[in-house]
């Protein structure tokens, strides 16, 4: 856990849900002091069509204005949903490809307009021309550990879509808990199959807060091997196109918990419950967040 990566992904997962379009200087700002704080890698946002998610609009001049002026030595990623956002996502110059298919029928067709197998199909071809273009890629499994719509989610039909990825060579996998339905037990179980498959992939987990296992769920990935863990900034986040939409575990809820324990103390705790409080007084309400509200406990404390 020590050398666990933290994959902010709340300018993209986090706002994505705001109705209130944020400034792209105030956004930028934020990044740039997630970055500053020692956070690994930064989901600067999604390229997709303006007029579907008018908080993404600016996220080629976002990507641009950081890649020319590059804060410490963080990675930038994209989530590309179609070959026109990848075209996008490499012109502005993102670091890191981020994409994925749905393992529930239902709400890939709802967010994509396509089947699984379909999606698949498409996601690992894009895939692969990005890496042509010399770009590292990560591709996800959504709806990995069950669905608003569908359920319980067959877990071979997830690993099926990882051997997808694995025959195609793609070999950083996430696996997303769109709908927050995902538990410990489960979650431990189907990392430790994918590593099963593959012990040398690099393992992703996105895991929603959704009915308060989110936590508990990312150390049971954790224990299952996976080496970067998705958080949001505050807590903020959700899919729009499941049925319970509701907010991933916060960046700074998880990075306070790794330094309980004596990990990941090179990251600037207070840097990012200063930019939790920030967000919390620019949106005027209360975000899901613990920490940024209770303060932390210090490492010398907790031993």
């Amino acid at each position: 856990m020590a050398n666990v990566k933290i994959h902010e992904v709340g300018p993209r997962d986090g706002l994505q849900m705001e109705k209130q379009v944020v400034p792209l200087e105030v956004k930028e700002g934020w990044i740039r002091r997630v970055l500053d704080a020692g956070v690994d890698i930064v989901q600067v946002g999604s390229f997709v069509h303006p007029e579907k998610v008018p908080q993404m609009a600016d996220t080629d001049e976002l990507v641009r204005r950081l890649v020319a002026d590059r804060p410490g030595r963080g990675v930038l990623s994209g989530l590309v949903l179609n070959e026109r956002g990848l075209d996008r996502a490499l012109a502005c110059g993102v670091d890191l490809v981020c994409m994925g298919a749905s393992a529930s029928d239902t709400h890939s067709r709802k967010n994509t307009g396509m089947g699984t197998d379909e999606a698949t199909t498409r996601i690992v071809a894009m895939a692969q021309a990005a890496v042509a273009a010399g770009k590292p890629v990560q591709v996800s499994v959504q709806s990995a550990f069950g669905c608003g719509f569908e359920g319980a989610i067959p877990e071979e039909r997830v690993l099926g879509m990882v051997r997808a990825y694995l025959d195609a060579g793609l070999r950083s996998i996430s696996l997303a808990d769109t709908a927050g339905h995902s538990h410990p037990a489960q979650v431990e179980r189907l990392f430790g199959a994918i590593r099963g498959l593959d012990p040398a992939v690099e393992c992703t987990c996105h895991i929603h807060n959704t009915y308060g296992l989110g936590m508990a769920s990312i150390f049971a990935a954790l224990r299952a091997g996976v080496g970067v863990v998705e958080t949001s900034f505050g807590g903020l986040g959700g899919c729009p196109f499941t049925k319970v939409a509701a907010g991933n575990v916060a960046t700074e809820d998880f990075v306070h918990a790794l330094q309980r324990q004596g990990d990941r103390l090179d990251v600037h705790l207070e840097g990012l419950i200063d930019v939790a409080r920030d967000l919390a007084a620019h949106f005027g309400r209360e975000l899901p967040g613990f920490v940024y509200k209770s303060g932390p406990i210090s490492p010398k404390e907790s031993r």
